[in-house]
């Protein structure tokens, strides 16, 4: 007779995968037989807000729903309306958004309806910035976690994880660390949550992964989210999950409409006096991704010397020091916050104004990732990219994910290569006719906000 407390995750033997876009207008009520098993539901709370009735029209009880009220929340995000019904069913559900979108919620707030009273869900995120977020989030709808990331005691880890946790949050390599050490135990996980996972697996977390995965219950429930679907995720669901919902609200690779984006085309050696004339001229808070850690502190060094509050977010820093940097930024202590990649999905800072690249990312994806930091709860932002003409095929790809292409500022001091119209890669080349081509705008200068 199989070990139901400790079976591997492998969903080889399940019906075929049938993956699905999901509209919220067609969501109807539906009762799945995945977890034939009892559950003890847990035990309703008495609230004194008052529950915001879309989200108890999206299936979410009273208790649950009057706790968004005092986090300012009243209706749901598109990724939240469409996956929160469909989670609420004990199905797989593989959710493809746009960050920023609202997805902490999105698999959340079901999760703490699904879970019994002994049971425990388990939430898998790439940084340790994001994974402090999440636990955030869960930590002011009133639920007891247990934070495991790396950099932080192991010991304070542990003694959270002696409290019961309803909720364990964790980066992939510490919770390795702590199965390794037998601190842990995931055989009471009911569900598990795979959030930003294809930045997990660009971080070379899949060997982890499925180690994590294979000490969880293999009845589980199991959530998947995540900015884009390549084949790598595609195969990840595959492997892991047993015939999920795909619930897809944006097109993958776009970036959201609240973002004015521009590109402005200079030579290397005037991209430092450029980036000081951008963050003088512009009054709001400003993120500047660098493509490297030493020039991350050499991009902040600058920016402090220049009279700016500035802070550095990269994986040099240690723990607190991220933290801190984190915080600050978020308060209002720094104005600039200058970040590797490692912020372009560990940041959930409201009102971000600029969100300027400094260097062009080398993952086209990563470009996506970095300018959605602005521009979010509805609130309109900018996005600006710093290229040199020898970058002309990195913004092409950029352009091509996205399928539109940036409009030049009238501040450039060169133009990108003419396109290439014989044996030249789709993507690449040089200017292409758009109708975004020559309206230069210009708006990064902070009088024209």
């Amino acid at each position: 007779m199989p070990n139901t407390q400790n079976r591997g995750a492998s969903r080889g033997d399940a019906s075929p995968k049938r993956y699905r876009k999901y509209a919220p207008t067609t969501i109807t009520e539906r009762h799945s037989d995945r977890n034939p098993r009892p559950r003890r539901e847990s035990t309703a709370v008495v609230e004194t807000a008052i529950a915001p009735m879309a989200f108890t029209a999206l299936g979410l009880p009273n208790w649950l729903a009057s706790r968004l009220t005092p986090m300012g929340i009243s209706e749901p995000t598109e990724i939240q309306g469409s996956a929160i019904p469909v989670a609420l069913t004990g199905v797989d559900v593989v959710g493809l958004a746009q960050t920023g979108t609202g997805k902490t919620l999105a698999f959340g707030l079901p999760m703490l309806v699904k879970l019994g009273q002994y049971d425990q869900g388990l939430v898998l995120a790439p940084t340790r910035e994001l994974a402090a977020q999440i636990q955030e989030t869960f930590q002011k709808l009133g639920v007891r976690t247990a934070l495991l990331i790396g950099g932080a005691p192991m010991g304070r880890q542990v003694s959270q994880l002696r409290s019961n946790p309803k909720i364990i949050v964790a980066t992939p390599g510490r919770l390795a660390d702590h199965l390794a050490q037998r601190t842990v135990n995931l055989r009471d996980v009911r569900i598990a949550v795979l959030d930003e996972a294809d930045r997990m697996l660009d971080m070379g977390f899949i060997g982890p992964i499925r180690d994590i995965l294979s000490k969880t219950p293999q009845d589980r429930q199991t959530l998947l989210f995540s900015a884009t679907f390549p084949q790598e995720i595609e195969r990840l669901a595959s492997e892991f999950m047993r015939d999920p919902e795909r619930i897809e609200v944006s097109k993958q690779g776009s970036a959201t409409e609240l973002v004015e984006q521009e590109l402005l085309v200079l030579q290397k050696e005037s991209k430092p006096e450029m980036l000081r004339r951008i963050v003088d001229e512009e009054k709001g808070t400003i993120l500047v991704f660098s493509r490297t850690r030493h020039g991350a502190t050499k991009l902040a060094k600058a920016m402090r010397n220049n009279g700016h509050t500035a802070a550095e977010l990269h994986s040099d820093r240690t723990l607190a020091q991220r933290m801190s940097a984190l915080k600050g930024f978020k308060t209002g202590e720094y104005r600039v916050m200058v970040a590797t990649d490692i912020a372009a999905r560990g940041i959930d800072v409201k009102g971000i104004s600029l969100v300027v690249n400094y260097d062009v990312p080398e993952n086209p994806e990563d470009y996506v990732h970095r300018i959605g930091r602005t521009g979010r709860a509805g609130a309109k932002g900018r996005a600006v990219m710093l290229a040199s003409p020898d970058q002309h095929r990195d913004v092409r790809d950029i352009e091509k994910l996205m399928g539109m292409e940036l409009a030049i500022s009238e501040n450039s001091e060169c133009s990108l290569p003419a396109p290439r119209t014989h044996g030249g890669r789709p993507g690449q080349g040089g200017n292409r006719p758009s109708r975004n081509r020559g309206r230069a705008t210009g708006k990064w200068r902070g009088g024209g906000r």
